[in-house]
């Protein structure tokens, strides 16, 4: 059994092999570690934007306001988020430019979806992975499985898809929230 998590973020322990009867037995055991803080990160961002987190928990789906792709994203989140687990902010947005920076990200960088919870942020592929987990069935049994496609594939479909939206489903001329 094989277990996959990216360097320096789990430390993995095998306890040696116990025989019992003719068989053997190993015991992994994974602790994850915090991420890592994001280059350019202050606590004076984490301070300004807690606020959007004291009095609602939810993560914050941060999406291209003006892409026709990204606010179809928004729409078929929100169809399948029956429990409204998602809220979304527009990353054109003042809010959105602060939990950009909050996420280590440029307040002006618009190539990715973000998903900004209390603790953390996802970009790209594993905001998506994370998005989809959150809405109801059967997104988040496929989210599990494609966890298992290595990141860099995953990123670079993903990278492919958002450098060619405007030129596929074009723009519109505002945010649709």
């Amino acid at each position: 059994m094989a277990l996959i998590v990216p360097a320096g973020w789990a430390g993995v322990k095998a306890s040696p092999p116990a025989h019992v009867g003719s068989f053997r037995r190993l015991t992994t055991t994974a602790t994850l570690s915090p991420l890592p803080p994001r280059s350019g990160v202050t606590a004076e961002m984490v301070k300004e934007t807690s606020s959007f987190f004291q009095q609602d928990s939810r993560p914050i789906m941060l999406f291209d306001g003006v892409c026709n792709l990204c606010n179809g994203g928004v729409k078929f989140v929100r169809d399948h988020d029956h429990q409204r687990k998602i809220r979304f902010e527009a990353l054109q947005s003042e809010a959105g430019k602060k939990l950009l920076q909050r996420s280590g990200r440029s307040p002006d960088d618009i190539s990715s979806v973000v998903l900004v919870e209390e603790d953390r942020a996802y970009i790209k592929s594993e905001a998506v992975l994370k998005i989809m987990e959150y809405i109801d069935l059967p997104f988040p049994q496929l989210a599990f499985f494609l966890q298992f496609v290595p990141l860099f594939v995953r990123d670079f479909v993903y990278e492919n898809i958002a450098d060619n939206r405007y030129a596929f489903f074009g723009r519109s001329d505002s945010c649709e929230l």
